[in-house]
């Protein structure tokens, strides 16, 4: 007979792509995994994978027991759900990016999520590489967060595309204009949104001007910050998608720098998965936001 956790061993190789990738996703220890797969590999009488220095793969063999594989895990999952208490409502831990509008998020989510009861999300704030740890350590089921970063580890789906845009009071003298230039920022205030992933970049691109601003005010709460920049505190370097009373948005010319938002999983069957509800508040969260999908 094989036990659950020898396929859980197998299929964290297979979707890790090393040994100590998967250890650490079904949190043992890499001596322990490796025994488990040569159990699992004794019991079949067959040797699932080609071991090599830099990346484990199938054998002929591993491929055809992979289909098989995911499926035992598939309903052992189903299982586990049904046996659940009648009326406890499922929990969906899904890990949010913090630089994705808190707006944006409750718009999307906040109707959906009232019309199904039946269904609790968790939700898990976090930075980028936070949210991909927590993924990998199962602390979330999926996370919205910047893809296309050209990672190995997880499956990814774009959901849009937006530029930075520089964030000014509403009645900055450059508002009135279509887009801004770094010489009509050359004497402004700024603000440091500390937390930015495009920090660098954007650092990078003023002093490229020969501009280098004051900085009046640090931050990792854009909420503070965009009630700074209304206030005519100074501005900042911010995605498109942010929105908030006495704040104009503008493009940056010659700044093309973009992010791509979309979901990671930590595997196929987690992206077939998703609850009806949160792909319902995905597709709002796109036709929110104010950028091309």
């Amino acid at each position: 007979m094989i036990d659950r956790y020898l396929v859980r061993y197998f299929l964290a190789v297979v979707d890790q792509g090393t040994f100590s990738r998967a250890a650490r996703e079904t949190n043992v220890a890499q001596p322990t995994l490796s025994v488990g797969i040569a159990k699992l590999e004794s019991l079949l009488g067959e040797t699932l994978f080609e071991r090599s220095t830099r990346r484990i793969s199938l054998t002929s063999a591993g491929a055809r027991f992979l289909p098989h594989a995911r499926r035992i895990e598939s309903e052992f999952n189903q299982a586990a759900v049904s046996v659940r208490s009648e009326g406890t409502p499922e929990v969906f831990r899904l890990g949010i990016l913090s630089t994705i509008p808190a707006r944006l998020v409750g718009q999307a989510f906040g109707e959906v999520l009232s019309a199904h009861p039946e269904m609790r999300v968790e939700i898990v704030e976090g930075s980028e590489k936070e949210l991909t740890n927590a993924l990998a350590r199962r602390r979330v089921d999926t996370a919205l967060t910047i893809v296309g970063r050209g990672g190995e580890r997880n499956v990814e789906e774009r959901l849009y595309t937006e530029p930075y845009h520089v964030a000014m009071m509403a009645d900055h003298p450059c508002a009135s204009q279509s887009a801004v230039t770094v010489e009509d920022l050359a004497g402004s205030i700024m603000m440091v949104r500390r937390h930015c992933e495009a920090l660098s970049e954007t650092s990078r691109f003023f002093t490229e001007q020969g501009v280098r601003p004051f900085f009046s005010f640090r931050s990792s709460n854009d909420e503070r910050v965009l009630a700074m920049v209304a206030s005519g505190l100074g501005i900042t370097v911010m995605p498109a998608s942010y929105d908030a009373p006495g704040v104009a948005l503008r493009p940056l010319e010659g700044f093309t720098l973009e992010r791509s938002i979309g979901l990671i999983f930590r595997n196929e069957e987690g992206a077939k998965s998703l609850p009806e509800p949160i792909e319902a508040g995905f597709r709002s969260l796109v036709d929110l936001s104010p950028v091309r999908a």
